[in-house]
């Protein structure tokens, strides 16, 4: 019988990661305590807190908990922490390459505006790639539940900084809120600015809400897009076009998306052909980071190793690294599969 390689050290890229959501836990106790901020129980019980999200009231408790966390993020010093804490944990799960995803207007209020948010973000990863050797980029998110006119502004300064860093442009939060086409020209203005579009889409909404991101934002990546699974058609035509969906194994569970890890359909994306890259998505809500996804495929799923080198390659494939980055890492994984 194959004896199991060691997960952590097969190379792959990280390319749905939340910025407040990678915190450690005891960094934000720590934060909490030098704010004196009162966090909910959930968040200080020492394990993940029990979500559902599949309701609004069980969307509404996370987006809480979630908020409660980021208020704990007040300084340049608590973002950079963030950042190289954040880099450290991916190097050590085997990550050449993460896309940090994040909404600066949840940070602009405390760190003097939206423009020095977002340089403070960039100098904080420019640095954690520096000390760790992780390669680091960011993704810009514009939050569903806000006017389309704040995402255009978010688009615009996006490409503005795409030479410092930025690689992407996102559209989080409940896309079960906000039509995605209402978004169409803040991700027009992110393509024509040479960002890639990834936006969310086929988790706690159907089939539909991935073709959506396909029609009317142009989608080279959609957040999750695990419930394409539910349409054949779909899955050749992401199969077809080669988008990746950033698949969040237990993210899926934990929000109640499915019951069990056995019930995330990796088999059936993997299977018709779809690109996928596993991701973390909020480990500090999820309590899992990005090798326990490749260990859900392995263990929930029967993933061989080879298999799981697949997964890996994919998510390079998919990600902004430049080729040399890529090539390295593709060099890697097949040490890690032959050595």
């Amino acid at each position: 019988m194959e004896h199991p390689r060691d997960l952590t050290l097969l190379p792959k890229a990280h390319l749905h990661l939340h910025f407040t959501g990678s915190m450690r836990p005891s960094t934000l106790l720590e934060l909490a305590d030098k704010y004196g901020v009162r966090l909910p129980d959930a968040l200080t019980a020492g394990e993940p807190p029990k979500l559902r999200a599949t309701d609004e009231r069980g969307w509404f408790r996370f987006q809480r908990l979630y908020d409660a966390a980021r208020s704990c993020l007040r300084e340049p010093d608590d973002i950079r922490r963030l950042v190289r804490e954040a880099a450290q944990e991916d190097v050590r799960d085997g990550s050449g390459w993460l896309e940090i995803q994040v909404d600066p207007t949840s940070y602009a209020p405390l760190l003097g505006g939206m423009i020095p948010a977002v340089e403070i973000i960039l100098d904080a990863v420019d640095a954690a790639s520096r000390e760790t050797g992780l390669g680091m980029r960011v993704v810009i998110a514009a939050n569903r539940m806000k006017h389309p006119l704040d995402a255009r502004t978010l688009a615009r300064l996006a490409v503005r900084y795409a030479d410092r860093g930025i690689v992407g442009f996102g559209l989080s939060n409940d896309e079960r809120r906000g039509m995605a086409r209402d978004f169409d020209r803040a991700f027009a203005i992110a393509r024509e600015g040479g960002l890639l579009a990834a936006p969310h889409g086929g988790e706690l909404a159907g089939p539909a809400s991935v073709r959506d991101c396909l029609d009317d934002l142009h989608a080279s990546r959609i957040g999750h897009g695990v419930r394409a699974a539910e349409d054949p058609r779909l899955l050749k035509r992401l199969a077809d076009r080669q988008i990746t969906c950033e698949v969040c194994p237990a993210s899926n569970v934990a929000l109640g998306v499915y019951e069990r890890p056995e019930d995330v359909p990796l088999r059936t994306l993997f299977e018709a052909g779809v690109p996928m890259a596993l991701g973390a998505d909020d480990p500090l809500l999820f309590g899992s980071r990005l090798a326990a996804q490749y260990e859900i495929a392995r263990r929930h799923h029967g993933f061989t190793d080879a298999e799981l080198a697949e997964l890996a390659r994919q998510s390079v494939r998919a990600s902004a690294a430049p080729a040399d980055v890529q090539e390295k890492l593709l060099g890697g994984i097949d040490h890690w599969l032959t050595g």
